[in-house]
């Protein structure tokens, strides 16, 4: 583990409620931890707002619709839209507030179930799934094989969070641990890899600006990576 204020990119505990914004560094997104148990209070953000659900169970209404909350579900609520918990039992979301939002065209909410997306391939063997859908930026479910990746760089600005598995992030020589709940912020064009040291696929939920294919990747010469087949 490495200080924060030493790095462009740092890795923190999913145990504190705010993860990154402006004070750490990332000016595009606002990362953080919600818990709820028993009811939640209603609240109308400023900003897009991209949910996943880590654990526990509810339900909440979202511009008018109620919705059932799980493992799994993922939830866009569009800037100035009315979101509430209405029921939970030890529920745990992962909120990212996308921060000066593109207009969503009339577009106030969405909610998508994880097992109902069909996968797409990335570089190295990776595969991903689109969640909520939102104009101002990707909000995905990626499946990291064994193994470390090539380095490379992406062109947007990104979160990520580790769902399932260990292994460990690399940048300029540098590594740092990765377990479930540790959280990744990659700023455009840093390059850098992930390693996967477990026999199982590692998950992660990321959420980059602007909005995109999760495929796209550059190696450090700025030649486009090639998908390759799962």
């Amino acid at each position: 583990m490495y200080p924060a204020e030493t790095m462009q990119w740092c890795i923190q505990s999913a145990e504190e409620t705010e993860l990154f914004g402006p004070d750490r560094g990332c000016r595009e997104f606002e990362q953080r931890v919600l818990r709820f148990d028993g009811m939640g209070e209603e609240t109308r953000p400023a900003h897009d707002e991209v949910l996943y659900v880590l654990a526990g169970s509810g339900t909440a209404t979202v511009g008018g619709e109620r919705t059932e909350l799980k493992p799994g579900s993922a939830v866009y609520v569009a800037a100035g839209t009315t979101r509430r918990v209405d029921e939970a039992s030890e529920l745990e979301v992962l909120s990212v507030l996308v921060r000066d939002p593109l207009p969503s065209n009339g577009k106030t909410h969405a909610f998508v179930a994880l097992d109902d997306v069909d996968a797409g391939v990335a570089t190295a063997g990776r595969m991903f799934r689109l969640l909520a859908p939102c104009a101002s930026a990707t909000q995905f479910v990626g499946y990291i094989p064994p193994g470390r990746a090539p380095d490379h760089f992406h062109r947007y600005d990104e979160v990520v969070y580790v769902l399932q598995g260990t292994g460990a992030l690399h940048v300029d020589g540098d590594s740092a641990p990765l377990r479930p709940g540790s959280c990744i912020h990659l700023p455009a064009r840093l390059v850098h890899s992930l390693e996967n040291d477990g026999p199982e696929h590692m998950q992660v939920l990321g959420v980059f600006r602007p909005a995109g294919s999760p495929a796209e990747a550059y190696y450090p010469d700025g030649t486009p990576a090639v998908v390759s087949a799962a």
